[in-house]
């Protein structure tokens, strides 16, 4: 299996440290507002990853933190009049159930920042001790940044540069423009813990450092986010950890690419932001998630209508050649070429769109053998079933997708349809006529084959 590594900017063959397993952090959402469609991005790329690890033999620990300690969470709970820890439980559970609705594997492990304070004072106390941090005296930490050789080598910035476009803030006591907080003081009014510095806070970038290592280890296998995230959280992660362990942090670094929208930047100020909620209020969560794996995790993916129409069409083509067909049937042998074919795909950089093009080959096959070789179509059903889990698609149920295509009353259609049959049964045509027109005024079409009769919603 190669995966593309950014920090050597290239794909590598993956040897994970202990044979046959892999630790694996991620960098969660920060719990102050809903998520939006960018964050979904992130973590349907790193579920397909771990899904993946998983299907192909490995054991995988996947830990995904929540930042629920930040200067946004202050900013906006006081803006509420609100706790902070209040604020960010209600955002956990809202965004715990847009995961849900984006079918998304819980995360083994889930550390919260404020669960960690220990560890993140213990750090802090190493890396002061072992002179690559300073306590100044308004009560904060930092990193001493010119202290640790190859600052920024994962985001290639020059060091030298990045001196000359920082600046200190006036309640700043830095040594260096660069060097960034591992412990803030608290201002009047702000939660906080108390430390051997005075009552405060943990910066961000310090969080992930030690909830990753007290949960993995010093050195683990995989470290992933979204590109956003390289300068400046993940290179101070790789500074403030492997200052404070000795040890390399991380072997291979992973970073899916950002949500444009109708080929824009997605921001607030452009008003073309979308939270997941809002998209799943006009789409099934089943095409979101196919317009979000359609598309190679490096790549950057255009939010628009269309794409999300594209996304319907095509998990429509799988469904009609699901549709009638026992997938539950036994699956052909693991060798087969469309099984292979789609393990060497998902094997190079878990390319999804490659794997996607083999799934329509599937079908393709489906539908030219569902009227001569029903045994056969069936079988490749149960495959393209079980290679969709994989992308964590096509597990429902073909008739049931097929009606969601619009809001309209299925015991209503039931009724009409059972009125219809029987009315054809008894060769009255007119009524028949009738009744047909009145599905096709609801957008349903109706399917009769082998004395059966279903229907599915035309969009």
């Amino acid at each position: 299996m190669k995966i593309y590594n950014t920090l050597t900017q290239q794909k590598e063959e993956f040897v994970p440290i202990e044979p046959g397993k892999v630790r694996m952090y991620v960098c969660g959402l920060t719990t102050y507002d809903y998520a939006h469609i960018g964050h979904a991005r992130m973590l349907v790329a790193f579920d397909v990853v771990v899904r993946y690890l998983r299907a192909a033999g490995y054991q995988v620990t996947y830990v995904r933190n929540i930042t629920d300690i930040d200067d946004k969470i202050i900013k906006r709970a006081k803006e509420n009049g609100e706790p902070f820890d209040v604020l960010t439980e209600r955002f956990i559970t809202f965004t715990h159930e847009d995961e849900a609705a984006l079918g998304i594997v819980r995360p083994d492990i889930e550390p919260r920042a404020t669960g960690y304070i220990g560890e993140i004072i213990a750090m802090t106390q190493t890396l002061i001790g072992n002179g690559s941090a300073y306590a100044a005296d308004n009560g904060d930490v930092y990193f001493s940044v010119p202290g640790f050789a190859n600052y920024a080598r994962l985001s290639r910035k020059n060091p030298d540069e990045l001196l000359s476009g920082a600046r200190i803030e006036v309640d700043e006591s830095k040594h260096d423009a660069r060097d960034f907080a591992l412990w803030k003081a608290a201002k009047a009014g702000e939660p906080g813990w108390p430390s051997p510095w005075g009552f405060g806070r943990p910066g961000w970038h310090i969080e992930c450092s030690a909830m990753s290592t007290t949960c993995l280890g010093h050195t683990f296998d995989i470290h992933g986010g979204g590109t956003d995230l390289m300068f400046p959280h993940h290179d101070n992660e790789i500074a403030q950890s492997e200052a404070a362990t000795g040890n390399t942090f991380v072997n291979l670094w992973m970073h899916n690419g950002p949500v444009r929208v109708n080929d824009e930047k997605m921001s607030k100020s452009l008003n073309n932001f979308f939270t997941i909620r809002e998209v799943l209020q006009k789409y099934p969560a089943e095409v979101v998630r196919y317009f979000l794996v359609a598309s190679h995790y490096r790549s950057f993916i255009n939010y628009s209508e269309e794409t999300l129409q594209i996304g319907y069409d095509a998990l429509e083509r799988f469904y009609h050649a699901l549709k009638g067909l026992d997938t539950n049937a036994v699956v052909p042998a693991a060798d087969s070429v469309y099984e292979q074919r789609f393990h060497a795909a998902m094997h190079d950089d878990f390319n999804t769109p490659e794997a996607i093009g083999v799934l329509f080959e599937l079908v393709r096959e489906i539908n030219r053998l569902r009227n001569t070789d029903a045994a056969q179509a069936t079988g490749l059903a149960a495959l393209l079933r079980k290679l969709g889990s994989v992308l964590g698609l096509l597990q429902a149920n073909a008739e049931e997708f097929l009606r969601k295509g619009g809001a309209v009353d299925a015991a209503l259609v039931e009724s009409l349809i059972a009125q219809r049959n029987a009315a054809r049964a008894a060769k009255n045509w007119a009524e028949a006529d009738r009744t047909r027109d009145q599905l096709k005024a609801l957008s349903v079409v109706v399917e009769d084959k082998n004395g059966v009769t279903s229907w599915r919603i035309e969009r």
